[in-house]
């Protein structure tokens, strides 16, 4: 059986670091009214800094914007930033980029044809039959099947793949509300845009194992994210950690006892940050040590919740660190609408496997 692995990785950032303190500050707080359970929502959400296109300290306030203005503002920005991305995945992968059989995109926050998929391949110099895949719409744990689709390619058409994760959200930022679900989207996202090369075989990198997903439709409300007139809206329930709570630890044994594995044979995790209350139900739900989603924290705390360039970013920092180990397992795992959760099984080479050729 023909394996795919990820053997590359890069990421791009909009501008500088944008400090929470200083988004609530300058923004935020006039914003939604100065109100103290607000300022406790940006206080307590994990984030020291974010970066953004949008800058509202910079007089850049794209809150009443039409949703057309934001699409275009998506267009300039995105494929700059997609770009940065692939390019610095494929240098990773000391890949070139008419090598690439498959180049998928994943996004939320953004729409225009032709797209991130056409315009970013040509720019970049991919064959003109290279195949593409736009993922729209799915949120947070696009990511998950994005991979997915793409080590199915890779194992099945013995060729290279590019996923491309690219996330906005500070284009949609809503007019002043004192909806408690808009305050906490506005304490959380930031922008980033990550790619992530597979490639067929056995050698260095992380081998995919296996894609798992739950939905919980009757939940199907408690997170949403809808198309207005004034850019996209988010709707999320304060209810989405129990729901997740009650379906984590029975979605992830599925997947790892499959595989002759359980919790503690994990060696890494690299979970979606979605916020702290997240990252603590999935901690206390699947009964991790204090450390365990270190990298995840750490991530929410550098760059907010980037949506589904976020897992990419974890993945990234647990690679860089060498977790997880030669031989050991990873887990990633992420949420969004539906509820939905998504997680895939990860696996590092053996120390042999290592010194193979790619």
């Amino acid at each position: 059986m023909v394996t795919a692995r990820i053997i590359g990785l890069g990421a791009a950032l909009p501008g500088g670091p944008i400090a929470q303190d200083a988004l609530w500050d300058g923004f935020f707080a006039r914003h939604h009214g100065g109100g103290r359970l607000a300022a406790r929502i940006f206080r307590d959400a994990g984030v020291t800094h974010r970066q953004a296109v949008a800058n509202p300290l910079a007089d850049d306030d794209v809150t009443r914007w039409s949703t057309g203005d934001r699409m275009r503002r998506y267009a300039t920005e995105s494929v700059p930033l997609g770009k940065g991305a692939v390019a610095a995945a494929l240098a990773d992968a000391e890949l070139a980029a008419e090598d690439v059989g498959l180049f998928a995109v994943a996004s939320c926050t953004g729409y225009a044809t032709p797209g991130l998929d056409i315009r970013v391949a040509a720019d970049l110099g991919m064959a003109p039959g290279v195949q593409r895949l736009v993922i729209g719409h799915m949120g947070c744990y696009a990511a998950v099947p994005g991979l997915g689709a793409v080590a199915d390619f890779a194992a099945a058409r013995d060729r290279p793949a590019v996923l491309l994760t690219l996330e906005l959200p500070s284009l949609h930022v809503q007019p002043p509300t004192d909806d408690v679900g808009q305050v906490v989207s506005h304490a959380l996202f930031g922008d980033a845009a990550v790619a992530i090369v597979v490639a067929p075989g056995v050698g260095p990198g992380l081998e995919v194992v296996e894609v798992a997903a739950v939905t919980d439709p009757a939940t199907a409300d408690h997170m949403s994210w809808d198309v207005t007139d004034q850019g996209f809206r988010m709707g999320l329930s304060p209810r989405v950690p129990e729901v997740l709570g009650r379906h984590v630890r029975p979605m992830v044994e599925r997947l790892l006892e499959a595989h002759g594995l359980d919790v503690g044979d994990v060696d890494a995790w690299a979970v979606h940050p979605g916020g702290p209350r997240i990252l603590d139900t999935v901690q206390d739900h699947l009964g991790l040590p204090a450390d365990a989603l270190a990298a995840s924290r750490a991530i929410l705390a550098a760059h907010g919740n980037c949506s589904s360039a976020t897992v990419p970013l974890v993945i990234d920092a647990l690679r860089t660190a060498g977790r997880p180990r030669p031989g050991g397992h990873a887990v990633a795992l992420a949420f969004g609408p539906g509820l939905t959760l998504y997680a895939a099984l990860l696996r590092a080479p053996d120390r042999h496997q290592e010194d193979d050729p790619r």
